[in-house]
């Protein structure tokens, strides 16, 4: 597939489409990689929520008559394939390059954990030189997460060229939900490395010409932690702008149809009738990654307490890319096993191995295929994050037909509540008899009016 076409280096020559004067926008993101296929996405953990987002923000400015590159980290790594090239794009979208730029002492594929050395010395340095050798910088740059933040603030000390800076998550509350003490720090920032995150997230958000937030207590409460104090002005407006993300119907809605609904529809009965005493029951859907943060103890938790509940509902544990991680997680890697490890731990205890099912949906396509067939037996939507930034999977569930049982910790609690409207079940993520007690009205005499209200809501 041939690139994007090459960008000129003067832009005074381009067309006014309209009182918008066309411009020239980089993303960056070096740990998420983007390929036309969306390879890879949901069944790993840097191939989330975040890829999603920096993909369709940068096709609809390109649809807008913007020129945008997605800079991301060249792999040559026979794992991946899909990353190799140092151009790509997306078919029907000629307006947006994927520009993947070397980062490392070689090109194999490596966790975000594990890119921190190589910014400085590699990564930003080959994107300056990238741009030098294309004959134009872009207008502005756009940092995504700690390492595409800091990347932006390296790229405008040597350019004047502004950036602005969407954290996506910021490390302070992740400490925070992993309980770090004096104790814990050293051994979780070896994995973790949450100093050089700290100071690249105040750097980045220092430097940037705008900080995007989703939410208003995203703003308020997270950069207002006091690992940021003094760091950026959080009251002057001008600092700050809040732009809530959006649900891709064309996918989740209740009325899309995916070329494969029938063959998805199949695969998720026969992954029941595989695990499950009584598969036609409804059931309680969680779908994220195998994450502490994520939770997933608290809502097994929760669900083997209570008898009503199992009753009413089977269990299910969707991932990413393991057939059947409940019983064979050979595949996962450790920190997917320790989770399980919990989980599965649980559900011996209380003996409900026939309630609960776990299996693989991949893409994006195939879980909103399987939403809409769960929605049809009138189950729900469960998220019982510890802390979720904004929570974009529960609205793509809501939109897909599901009620919602969300965490209250974060974005829920302004994107599923308004007022006295309430779009979603709020939780507490560590009480398990509110989680329960959440779940039991969500499947009950409350399913029709969160079923429409969650939708409308999105």
């Amino acid at each position: 597939m041939k690139p994007a076409p090459r960008r000129v280096s003067s832009r005074s020559d381009r067309p006014d489409r309209g009182r918008l004067r066309p411009v020239h926008v980089a993303f960056l993101n070096p740990q998420g990689n983007f390929d036309p296929a969306d390879s890879y996405w949901t069944e790993h953990p840097d191939f989330g929520g975040q890829l999603v987002y920096v993909k369709h923000v940068a096709l609809a400015m390109a649809k807008l008559g913007h020129w945008v590159d997605i800079v991301t980290r060249r792999i040559d790594d026979p794992h991946w394939p899909e990353f190799a090239a140092p151009l790509d794009g997306y078919p029907d979208s000629p307006n947006v390059r994927i520009v993947r730029i070397e980062c490392g002492d070689d090109a194999r594929f490596l966790a975000k954990e594990e890119l921190w050395p190589y910014l400085v010395r590699d990564w930003v340095p080959n994107i300056l030189a990238f741009y030098q050798a294309d004959g134009a910088f872009p207008d502005a740059f756009t940092g995504h997460y700690a390492d595409g933040g800091l990347s932006g603030a390296l790229i405008e000390e040597k350019t004047a060229i502004p950036y602005t800076f969407t954290a996506h998550s910021l490390g302070a509350q992740k400490m925070d939900k992993l309980g770090v003490t004096a104790t814990t720090l050293d051994g979780l920032d070896a994995h973790y490395h949450f100093g050089r995150r700290l100071v690249a997230e105040r750097i980045a958000m220092n430097r940037s010409a705008l900080n995007i937030t989703s939410t208003s207590h995203e703003h308020v409460e997270q950069y207002g932690h006091q690992a940021y104090a003094g760091a950026v002005d959080l009251h002057y407006a001008g600092r700050f702008t809040i732009i809530p993300p959006g649900v891709n119907l064309e996918i989740f809605d209740l009325d899309s149809h995916s070329p494969r609904e029938a063959d998805i529809a199949e695969h998720v009965e026969a992954k029941l009738a595989r695990d499950l005493a009584e598969p036609d029951k409804p059931v309680i859907i969680a779908s994220s990654r195998l994450d502490p943060k994520k939770h997933h103890v608290g809502l097994v938790e929760a669900y083997v307490s209570d008898v009503t509940l199992q009753q009413l509902a089977n269990l299910v544990i969707v991932t990413g890319a393991l057939d059947d991680p409940l019983h064979d997680d050979a595949a996962a890697s450790e920190g997917e096993r320790e989770v399980l490890g919990h989980v599965r731990t649980i559900i011996d205890r209380a003996g409900l191995q026939d309630r609960v099912s776990g299996f693989a949906l991949r893409g994006q396509a195939a879980l909103a295929a399987a939403y809409r067939h769960l929605a049809r037996r009138r189950s729900v939507f469960a998220l019982t994050s510890l802390y979720e930034p904004f929570g974009l999977a529960p609205l793509e569930a809501a939109a897909a037909g599901l009620p919602v049982v969300v965490t209250r910790n974060g974005g829920p609690s302004e994107s599923l509540v308004e007022g006295e409207h309430e779009y979603g079940v709020l939780v507490d993520p560590e009480d398990p008899g509110e989680v329960a007690r959440g779940l039991r009205r969500a499947l009950g005499t409350d399913w029709n009016r969160l079923h429409a209200a969650g939708r409308q809501r999105v």
